[in-house]
C-alpha cells in the first residue's frame, strides 16, 4: 500500500482537487481547458513534420532531376565531341591529300631544271626537319602507361586514388627529349607527329599534343638507328629519372627495338613572318639596308 501510494504521489504532483479547482476557474474566466490548450501545440508539431516531409520530397525530386539533367548534358557533350573529332579527322585526311597534290605539282615544275632539282632537295630536307613528311623505318618504340588501379581503392568515396599513378605531360616530355637527344629523326605520340614547335600539355584529365588529346597507354615511336637509339636513350639522365618515377608510382615504362615503324606527317606550322632570301643572314641584310 505504501509503495503504490508513493508511486501515485510521484506520478501526480498536482493535487486532483487543486486541478479541478483550476479548471473551474479557467472556465469561469472563459479560457479553454488545459487539454484544449495543448491541442493547438500538437497540431503545430504535426504540421511542421508534414512540411518537413514535403520539403524533403521536393528536395529529393529536384536532386534526382538535376542528376538526370547532368547526365543528359554530359552525354550530349560526349556525342558532340565525337562528331567534331570525326569531322576533324576527315578534314585532316582531305588536307593530306591536297598537300600531296600540291607537292607533286611543285616537284614536277621544279624538276625541269638543275636549280629546281636542288630546290627540291632543299625543300625535302626542310620538310623532314619540320615534320611535314611521313617517315618509315626502324627505330625505338617506348610505351608509357598509367599504373593499374588499386584493388583497395573506394570506387564510391574515391579514396585510394590521388592520381599519382597517372602518366603526366612531364613524363612524356622526358621521354621525347631523351629520344631527340639520342638522335631520333622523327617522333610521334599515339600517331601524333612531333615537330619543332609541338607542345605537350596536361589539361584536366587529358594529355594534349598540339591541343589534340592522346589517351593511355602512350606509344612513342622514334625513327632512327635502333642500336644507337637504345644505347643513348638508356644512358640519358631523363630516362633514369623517369625509371625512378615509374618504379615509385607503378607506371608501366617499356621500350623495344622495331624493324619497321611509321611516323605520320605533322601539321603545317603557322607562318608568322618571312623575308626574301638573299644568300646572306637576315641580320646582315637588315644592316646593309640601313646603311
Amino acid at each position: 500500500m505504501g509503495a503504490s501510494l508513493l508511486d501515485q504521489v510521484l506520478a501526480e504532483t498536482l493535487d486532483p482537487a487543486y486541478a479541478r479547482a483550476a479548471e473551474e476557474k479557467a472556465r469561469a474566466a472563459g479560457d479553454p481547458p488545459a487539454a484544449g490548450r495543448r491541442r493547438p501545440g500538437a497540431l503545430a508539431v504535426a504540421l511542421t513534420m508534414a512540411l518537413a516531409g514535403l520539403l524533403f520530397a521536393v528536395t529529393y525530386a529536384q536532386a534526382a532531376s538535376g542528376e538526370a539533367g547532368r547526365e543528359a548534358v554530359r552525354g550530349a557533350l560526349v556525342e558532340d565531341i565525337g562528331a567534331q573529332s570525326a569531322t576533324t579527322d576527315d578534314l585532316s585526311a582531305e588536307l593530306e591529300d591536297l598537300r600531296g597534290q600540291v607537292a607533286e605539282a611543285r616537284d614536277g615544275a621544279l624538276a625541269a631544271s638543275a636549280v629546281g632539282q636542288r630546290a627540291i632537295e632543299d625543300l625535302e630536307a626542310a620538310e623532314l626537319a619540320a615534320g611535314l613528311d611521313t617517315v618509315t623505318g626502324p627505330g625505338l618504340l617506348v610505351t608509357l602507361a598509367d599504373a593499374e588501379p588499386d584493388a583497395d581503392a573506394d570506387p564510391v568515396g574515391g579514396t585510394g586514388d590521388d592520381g599519382s599513378g597517372d602518366v603526366r605531360d612531364g613524363d612524356l616530355q622526358l621521354v621525347v627529349n631523351a629520344l631527340w637527344a639520342a638522335g631520333a629523326e622523327a617522333v610521334s605520340i599515339n600517331d601524333q607527329r612531333l615537330g619543332p614547335t609541338t607542345a605537350i600539355r596536361f589539361a584536366g584529365e587529358a594529355v594534349l599534343v598540339d591541343f589534340r588529346p592522346v589517351t593511355n597507354p602512350y606509344l612513342i615511336s622514334a625513327i632512327g638507328d635502333p642500336d644507337e637509339l637504345r644505347s643513348r636513350f638508356l644512358a640519358s639522365p631523363e630516362v633514369n629519372a623517369l625509371a625512378v618515377i615509374s618504379e615509385s608510382y607503378g607506371l608501366r615504362f617499356e621500350f623495344a627495338q622495331e624493324d619497321e615503324l611509321s611516323v605520320p606527317a605533322g601539321g603545317v606550322p603557322e607562318l608568322r613572318s618571312a623575308v626574301p632570301f638573299t644568300g646572306q643572314p637576315a641580320e646582315a641584310a637588315a644592316g646593309g639596308a640601313g646603311d
